[in-house]
């Protein structure tokens, strides 16, 4: 029966390869590719001029540098608390240390600037890494990008110098090699064991390795009581099976051992802390990075609705996976976009494909989706040409050299990573070092980080935002204070705490201000620094 349509003209589809003439050697070394140049705009953006400072606008990566320090001074593995008065010598499972050390040693010889730069780096590496994977899986170049834009979108909330970033790059090599042995059985898998070794030591997010492990166990237990390749199935569960235990023992090999799985699970279950750490709290979708992660959900129900070879089952359950955990705590937003992504970047550039030849859709609607198929195909076969990478190899070097002087390349300044005074009390900071102030201080949990950085070993603060070190209750009497509730100056008598550090014009100044015995020592446009006198 004839179609509906005139076809397309043949000079308008791209159905194969399109015949592209390969560069001369040196145009091919020189030439920055698509990736290239995504690399170095994260790496850029994340680093240089005032948006290089967003990455420090939590002060946790302080007391990382300062725990780091201690330990490559003391060629010990942190075990007891030593940067408070209220947790000193209490076990501490700084299940960081490796991230700490590797940070304090960039600090050392990079300070603040080189800090920022390596976390630039990272999150720059892991959204370049999930467009090479999700190309490599047949994904269209333009319809990739535009996706993974969306996920920086959400990820944004997060842009932070901590060793999360890490966990973000875990999880995209972590879905790749799962992912990949389960389509095409390989030995790769057995690298996985490997990547939980470090990924236990370096962030905390190692937990969602083994959330992906049980999401492809259950799929392949699904597949092998109703599937129809019931041996093959089989053979993928006894690796699978192999794997998760070997990967389960690896995370053993951690200066806690097993208590550590313990201490992290009795942390997440932790109700008090859970609904009122921001990280934690389900997202506000007010807001862009959330409203992003919105989109990028909505995408990827359109795209599993209009696929025309359905998802798998894994691939269902680990979007599903993705979603769940990504309204459930907003820190999850940028593992659950980057998952997203690698799943239904593939999805809808084939919907795309397939669109381009699909004679029941309108002409010029056709036309738009094959020249998009064919431009980004002509495209990737530019793009896999292109490997010499000499223009990231030469923004990253500059980078290195501006950060080990000062920021600078000549007499242009291109970094220049400080804690923001209007967000933290540097002016305080600077007084209480002047003035010899051993403390301890009181002040908000999240300026904790920022005072060990600027004031340890001189002073101690009462508490800071190692929440899963203080615990749930230690936390509601510290928001008894800070939020002046009946009896809120218990917690500061029992403490004998004699410095207190708070924002200006907050509740707790203006208590702290009318009442007799507390004197105000120093005072500017971001905190108030309070002694009270003792007879």
């Amino acid at each position: 029966m004839p179609s509906k349509h005139p076809p397309i003209e043949s000079d308008s589809v791209a159905t194969s390869q399109p015949a592209t003439s390969l560069p001369a050697g040196w145009f091919r070394l020189l030439a920055p590719s698509v990736t290239d140049l995504f690399f170095i705009a994260l790496l850029a953006g994340l680093s240089c001029g005032a948006l290089g400072r967003i990455l420090l606008r939590d002060a946790d990566i302080g007391w990382h540098i300062r725990n780091g320090q201690q330990m490559l001074l003391t060629h010990a593995i942190t075990r007891t608390d030593p940067f408070s008065s209220t947790m000193s010598g209490q076990t501490w499972y700084a299940w960081e240390w490796l991230y700490d050390i590797l940070i304090a040693a960039i600090h050392h010889v990079f300070g603040l600037n080189g800090v920022v730069f390596y976390s630039a780096a990272i999150i720059a590496a892991t959204f370049v890494l999930a467009l090479h994977v999700a190309l490599r899986r047949g994904s269209n170049l333009a319809v990739t990008i535009f996706l993974l834009i969306v996920a920086l979108g959400a990820t944004a909330i997060h842009f932070l110098a901590r060793p999360h970033v890490l966990s973000w790059l875990f999880t995209v090599i972590w879905f790749d090699v799962l992912d990949s042995a389960e389509q095409h059985p390989t030995r790769q898998i057995l690298w996985l064991p490997l990547l939980m070794l470090f990924w236990v030591n370096l962030h905390g997010g190692f937990v969602l390795g083994f959330m992906l492990l049980a999401v492809y166990l259950i799929a392949g237990t699904l597949e092998y009581f109703f599937g129809k390749r019931r041996e093959q199935t089989r053979q993928w569960l006894k690796r699978l099976g192999l794997v998760t235990l070997l990967s389960a023992l690896a995370s053993f090999v951690n200066p806690y051992g097993y208590p550590l799985h313990v201490h992290v699970v009795r942390y997440l279950s932790d109700r008090f802390l859970m609904d009122r750490i921001t990280e934690f709290v389900s997202p506000d979708f007010h807001a862009v990075p959330q409203q992003c992660f919105a989109v990028l959900l909505l995408i990827a129900i359109l795209a599993v609705a209009t696929a025309r070879r359905r998802p798998s089952l894994v691939h269902v359950l680990v979007l599903l996976l993705a979603a769940y955990s990504g309204f459930y705590a907003t820190r999850s937003l940028p593992t659950s976009s980057l998952l997203m992504v690698l799943i239904i970047a593939p999805l809808l550039s084939q919907t795309i494909a397939d669109a381009a030849e699909d004679s029941a859709i309108a002409t010029w609607l056709r036309r738009i989706f094959s020249w998009l198929h064919s431009f980004s195909t002509r495209m990737s076969g530019l793009e896999a040409q292109f490997r010499g990478h000499f223009w990231l190899i030469v923004v990253f070097v500059l980078g290195l050299w501006a950060c080990a002087n000062h920021g600078k390349i000549g007499s242009a300044q291109f970094i220049n990573a400080y804690f923001d005074d209007k967000r933290f009390p540097v002016e305080a900071a600077e007084v209480i070092a002047e003035r010899d102030i051993h403390g301890p201080i009181f002040s908000l949990d999240y300026w904790g980080g920022y005072l060990i950085y600027r004031l340890y070993p001189q002073t101690k603060v009462v508490l800071d935002d190692r929440h899963d070190l203080y615990g749930g209750q230690f936390f509601k009497d510290y928001l008894n204070v800070v939020w002046v509730q009946p009896g809120w100056e218990k917690m500061l008598d029992e403490r004998k705490v004699d410095w207190v550090l708070v924002p200006a014009e907050s509740s707790l100044a203006n208590m702290l201000k009318l009442t007799p015995a507390w004197k105000t020592e120093h005072e500017d446009k971001t905190a108030v620094l309070f002694h009270r006198g003792r007879s």
